[in-house]
């Protein structure tokens, strides 16, 4: 009896993976790089994140230190990690220690300098209460964006928010809902400034290899086929190329998972990796 339900669950796993990679292949990839693109000098020279102690925001910061034509990385936080203590040390990382999320008083001149920002502070809406779910994924990038903008309001600009796939104001999920709404406010404030704003719809993200197992490699194997996963290294590359491209995506575009992987694709091929 145990031997036919550890097969039953194992055919019914392959049927989940080999559906979702369908659905993937078929469903995702609307924008392809501009081959001919010009990128423009010094559009991430200076490079903010968010949520960089996370699994996603970690991936996020060790692409803005590996990448050559970023002089000077921001790291807005509550608490260290060990890659910001290390990029801390070497002088790559500025960690800037914050606890209120909807006030950036006094980092006026801060925001003043910063091109690209990361944004990839967030949490699980599993258990968590509604209102303080809106707060974290709602208030707290449009109060960045509205102090950033009254900072700085001459580009190239660039906002980059992971909200992950599901994503979308009419979608049946309260978090979905209250995401979609996250995008379309920053674009609204964004748009006419000089700011492009950009909603990652990513699917999953693949934690850095210092924090992987062999389970996480496996896993990527299998959603591999479906455009289903990239690696959090890979989305800051994508949005390092993005910004870097300030005349072929405008404000307020969606960028999914396949989406991504492409534009990642073009920034190893331009820096040789």
């Amino acid at each position: 009896m145990l031997k036919k339900s550890f097969i039953a669950l194992l055919l019914t796993l392959a049927v989940l993976i080999i559906g979702l990679n369908t659905w993937g292949a078929l469903t995702l990839g609307h924008l392809t790089p501009d081959p001919g693109a010009v990128r423009q000098p010094g559009a991430n020279r200076v490079v903010m994140v968010f949520g960089a102690t996370g699994s996603v925001g970690d991936g996020l910061l060790k692409a803005a230190m590996q990448d050559p034509e970023v002089e000077q990385i921001y790291a807005v936080t509550r608490r260290l990690s060990p890659r910001l203590e290390a990029g801390q040390a070497s002088g790559r990382v500025t960690v800037l220690l914050h606890e209120d999320f909807t006030r950036y008083q006094g980092m006026e001149d801060i925001l003043a300098r910063v091109n690209t920002v990361m944004w990839g502070l967030g949490t699980s809406s599993i258990g968590m209460d509604p209102e303080l779910y809106r707060r974290i994924h709602v208030d707290f990038p449009t109060a960045f964006v509205s102090a950033w903008l009254a900072a700085r309001t001459r580009g190239p600009m660039a906002f980059h928010y992971v909200t992950g796939m599901g994503t979308g104001e009419n979608e049946s999920a309260e978090w979905a809902r209250d995401k979609g709404r996250a995008e379309r406010l920053v674009a609204e404030m964004a748009e006419g400034t000089g700011l492009r704003s950009f909603g990652h719809r990513s699917a999953w993200i693949r934690p850095t290899a210092e924090n992987a197992h062999w389970g996480i490699y496996l896993l990527e194997r299998l959603l591999r086929p479906g455009h289903l996963v990239i690696r959090g290294t890979d989305l800051g590359r994508a949005m390092l190329e993005i910004s870097a491209r300030p005349g072929e995506l405008a404000n307020g575009t969606l960028i999914d998972n396949r989406d991504a992987l492409e534009y990642a694709a073009a920034y190893r091929q331009h820096a040789g990796r």
